[in-house]
């Protein structure tokens, strides 16, 4: 609650905000949905659940930019929706598909890295700005993939695999530029600090 205080009441009821409101509400209804999947109908309605989260993270980023209603608090819950819903997503999943469990591993430590790189910079002053452009390319190719896998539960295993490969090259990808930002930024803080020093 003492967060909560740190931002407006305005904030916390702006529609964007409220749109990530309900990502997280989608997030349990889609585990319950997937695991408990049986037939062709009930894996659709979990890739339906999965589709419409998807539908509330592009509204709720446009809407913020379009109508300039961006706050620091929606800046806090939109990245936590989308990480949230992304290790739902890979951690039910693995009960089903056979290959699923290498993507896991690949996307949390990816999250620690990013997590603890993400720590160290803010106690240095400093942090990257916003989303990358490989981020968001990284993000929707995973949300496109986990759909048709979601949706298509009776796909040839090949295939299948093919899926999880393309998904899991470019998450490898993305990892490896964040790596590539947080150094080069880490660097840069060197060199600034020499300049100082040089003064």
């Amino acid at each position: 609650m003492k967060l909560l205080n740190k931002f407006s009441k305005k904030d916390l009821i702006k529609i964007p905000n409220i749109l990530c409101y309900i990502r997280f509400l989608l997030i349990p209804l889609f585990v319950i949905l997937y695991i408990k999947a049986g037939s062709q109908r009930d894996y659709l309605r979990a890739g339906m659940v999965v589709f419409i989260s998807g539908m509330t993270d592009f509204l709720d980023g446009f809407i913020a930019r379009k109508f300039q209603m961006i706050t620091d608090f929606g800046k806090l819950i939109d990245p936590l929706a989308d990480k949230l819903t992304q290790a739902a997503l890979i951690f039910v999943m693995v009960l089903k598909i056979r290959w699923m469990f290498l993507l896991m591993i690949l996307f949390v430590l990816m999250q620690v890295f990013l997590l603890i790189a993400g720590i160290v910079m803010l106690k240095k002053g400093t942090k990257l700005n916003g989303a990358k452009w490989f981020g968001k390319v990284s993000t929707s190719i995973f949300y496109a993939v986990m759909l048709v896998l979601i949706s298509v539960p009776t796909l040839e295993p090949s295939v299948t695999n093919i899926l999880i490969l393309t998904c899991g090259g470019f998450l490898l990808l993305s990892f490896s530029l964040y790596i590539k930002e947080y150094v080069d930024l880490y660097h840069g803080l060197g060199s600034e600090s020499k300049r100082v020093i040089s003064k």
